[in-house]
């Protein structure tokens, strides 16, 4: 069933109309006269021919880190300590790119789509700051950093047990079920899935499956992408320059989430059927703060977006 925008944001994971973004002011002309309006943004541009009744186009960004807190919080101080350290590690232009980004999608695309570490991690000013931005509208992909506090004697771990404190929280940060969102517009079908540590359930498989019985196009949106040997190098080149220029076209020893996608047989299963399955038409990710594109299938490729709080995003047209 096609939705209008309004009704296709309350209920798409990811998605928000641009009817519904706040209005935000633009550039200062008198900041910079020669330059043009949201300069600063650095966009990708896409096509996905996924069979849409009629063409539409979404502004895809991830990775903004919004890293602010409260001195009144609960662990007020630690939190504070963390905030300068963090804001000092993304820059503190997070808020700006993300304010420039949503101002720009008003203008341009029909649609707003974040997959994942829309905060850097859990406070109050965070959550306030994602009720600013998106509201009531807001149906995102989660990433790892939505699970993270920074709090002294915390040990972040990598098991689906290190999560189940967290979904209470963000439930009411995030009105919506996070872990799996599935929504038609213009006959594609977007699934949202929860892989925030590169792996997947079981029952979110089952229920992928059961999205596919429909037999619509398919766009599978996620915060960590399934690794190809190509985007796998180009990560390790982005997260390791000091390593100097590739003397080989060997792939670099499989490490982080592509070792436990390798490793976890639901996952490596459920990429093994995702790569014969022709009503996939794209995987949309984030994560690896660095622009990236790969063939995954026969029919799709996989878009992994830069980091929203070096200002970059991707314009996808739907065909």
């Amino acid at each position: 069933m096609n939705l209008t925008r309004r009704s296709f944001a309350s209920s798409l994971g990811g998605l928000v109309a641009v009817s519904a973004l706040p209005t935000l002011a633009a550039d200062d002309p008198s900041v910079f006269p020669a330059r043009g309006r949201f300069e600063r943004l650095s966009l990708a541009y896409r096509r996905i021919d996924a069979g849409a009744t009629s063409p539409f186009s979404i502004l895809h960004i991830s990775d903004t880190h919004l890293s602010s807190a409260y001195p009144g919080e609960a662990d007020g101080a630690d939190k504070m300590k963390s905030m300068e350290r963090r804001t000092r590690t993304f820059g503190g232009r997070q808020e700006e790119a993300l304010r420039d980004s949503l101002a720009w999608a008003r203008e341009n695309v029909d649609y707003v789509l974040h997959t994942g570490d829309l905060i850097d991690w859990q406070s109050e000013a965070n959550f306030d700051l994602v009720k600013k931005y998106y509201g009531d509208t807001m149906f995102g992909s989660m990433g790892n950093h939505e699970f993270y506090t920074y709090l002294p004697g915390e040990k972040h771990t990598w098991q689906e047990a290190f999560k189940e404190r967290s979904w209470p929280i963000l439930k009411d940060a995030f009105p919506v079920d996070a872990r799996f969102a599935a929504r038609t517009v213009n006959g594609v079908n977007f699934i949202c899935m929860d892989d925030v540590f590169g792996t997947v359930q079981p029952d979110l498989v089952e229920r992928f499956h059961a999205e596919a019985k429909k037999g619509l196009p398919i766009v599978l949106c996620m915060h960590v992408p399934f690794f190809t040997d190509f985007i796998w190098q180009v990560r390790c080149r982005f997260r390791r320059p000091h390593d100097g220029r590739f003397t080989s076209a060997a792939v670099p020893e499989a490490g982080g989430d592509f070792k436990r996608q390798l490793e976890d047989k639901v996952t490596r299963d459920f990429i093994a059927y995702l790569k014969g399955e022709p009503l996939l038409k794209g995987i949309l990710a984030g994560h690896l703060h660095c622009d990236v594109q790969d063939r995954f299938s026969p029919t799709a490729m996989q878009y992994v977006v830069g980091g929203n709080f070096m200002f970059h995003g991707e314009e996808i047209l739907f065909a």
